[in-house]
């Protein structure tokens, strides 16, 4: 193998991509996207959760939430619910048929996972693992400090104004 294939940034972005592309394949096959499935596995984990907090842990914007959430809800799958304390947040929570899509999506993941980490021993997963954890926290903390960085930064341009 020479330098390029075993690029660490190349490879990492390789695998995530293959990921994408082969759950987008399994999610067509129960006419659904990726995306749907996503918010179905976060509203499992997180019921009750507000739209916009959704779209911000996915990393989209609401109104991209809101149509996803349109077609589960079509599907009978989600139910938004006003919130008891503010009329104009919706909650969002699965119903049973989504219910049953988790679990296929749950044997789905098991399966993929099966494949992936087909040839790599436990001591092995256990380390990458431990060093991707590691890796994502370095990266947060970095956003963290610029976001900081830039906030004090537009304060201190405000002030001097």
């Amino acid at each position: 193998m020479n330098e390029f294939q075993r690029d660490l940034l190349f490879l990492l972005h390789d695998v995530a991509r293959l990921l994408r592309v082969d759950a987008d394949k399994r999610a067509r096959q129960h006419n659904m996207t990726r995306a749907q499935w996503g918010i179905l596995i976060w509203l499992q984990r997180q019921p009750g959760i507000s739209q916009k907090e959704l779209a911000e842990l996915l990393e989209v914007e609401p109104i991209t939430v809101a149509r996803l959430i349109d077609r589960l809800e079509a599907r009978g799958m989600v139910e938004r619910r006003p919130d008891p304390r503010d009329r104009r947040i919706w909650r969002l929570h699965l119903l049973p048929p989504a219910r049953a899509m988790l679990d296929e999506i749950f044997d789905m993941r098991s399966d993929l996972t099966r494949i992936l980490t087909n040839g790599v021993d436990a001591e092995s997963l256990h380390t990458m693992t431990e060093a991707l954890l590691r890796m994502k926290a370095n990266l947060t903390q970095e956003a963290h400090a610029a976001r900081r960085g830039a906030e004090i930064a537009e304060a201190a341009a405000g002030g001097a104004a």
